[in-house]
């Protein structure tokens, strides 16, 4: 059982990589200062796991974070993805080099394919992922990726990869929250030692509003978002709340000091679509 007791305790992946519990998303977190500054902020706070990706526009701002923070490249974990039009052996690896432009970084410590079943590759999106995990298993073979994953993939995305992949991915970042348990990625992603990655942990601001939830945050002396990130450690997942307000950055690093009842894990388990859904990966617009 992983240690739950401060947010650099980690999870050992399936390549034997320990990555931090808990990670600051940066969905959403508009480009320029507003990015560098949150980044810096979280930092502060005790973060050393910070998640962005290519697609959300700002790398280069995550990667001015990172270095302004006074923290040694090595004692922290960063993420970042690749994007939906650049799919493919070649792609992919140009794709990377980017990120790590961006970011100014001499290698990631994760590397994630965003969707599995883009607009761009749905005629052929089982061999433009086969080609992207090649130049992904290259690229982490070759010391630039410390970890390579996936993002939204369903079951059968995985199976298609591994029929050609070499490495097992190592994480499946998916929509996960009390509104979306996801049962049976989750249990597809626990049987193939794969770490599942909790993006939008607080239903993209919708769980505030849920009257269970309230009343079991009172219940602890918490926040909801406190209560629900908690609940999602206990899960085993790895949350990756997302804020760009100095003191929610802070409260959310404050998980460490309650556990919630079986009886009360059950409760919050029972609260299917109550701050909506993960989007099917095979019938996105994007």
């Amino acid at each position: 059982m992983t240690q739950l007791t401060k947010l650099t305790d980690t999870y050992t992946l399936n390549n034997g990589t320990q990555i931090p519990i808990v990670g600051f998303g940066t969905w959403q977190t508009p480009d320029g200062d507003v990015a560098r500054q949150s980044v810096k902020t979280a930092i502060k706070a005790g973060y050393r796991h910070i998640d962005t990706a290519f697609a959300y526009g700002n790398e280069k701002s995550v990667g001015a974070g990172i270095r302004e923070s006074g923290v040694k490249r090595e004692d922290l974990w960063v993420t970042t993805k690749l994007t939906n039009d650049v799919h493919g052996y070649d792609k992919t690896k140009a794709a990377i080099e980017t990120s790590l432009q961006n970011l100014g970084l001499d290698y990631l410590d994760l590397y994630l394919i965003h969707w599995p079943n883009p607009i761009a590759s749905r005629a052929n999106w089982e061999a433009d992922n086969a080609g992207s995990w090649r130049a992904m298993e290259e690229a982490q073979k070759a010391g630039k990726l410390r970890a390579i994953g996936v993002s939204n993939f369903r079951p059968k995305h995985i199976d298609a990869l591994l029929k050609t992949a070499t490495v097992v991915p190592q994480v499946n970042q998916i929509f996960l929250n009390p509104s979306d348990l996801e049962p049976e990625v989750v249990a597809y992603n626990n049987a193939h030692h794969i770490l599942s990655e909790a993006y939008s942990p607080l239903g993209t601001g919708k769980i505030f509003t849920v009257p269970e939830l309230k009343e079991l945050a009172k219940k602890y002396g918490k926040s909801v978002a406190q209560l629900v990130l908690r609940w999602s450690l206990q899960h085993g997942f790895l949350p990756l709340p997302k804020s760009v307000h100095a003191e929610r950055i802070e409260a959310n690093t404050k998980l460490f000091d309650f556990e919630i009842t079986a009886a009360d894990m059950q409760k919050i388990d029972g609260l299917r679509g109550v701050a909506g859904l993960a989007a099917d990966p095979d019938t996105t617009t994007f």
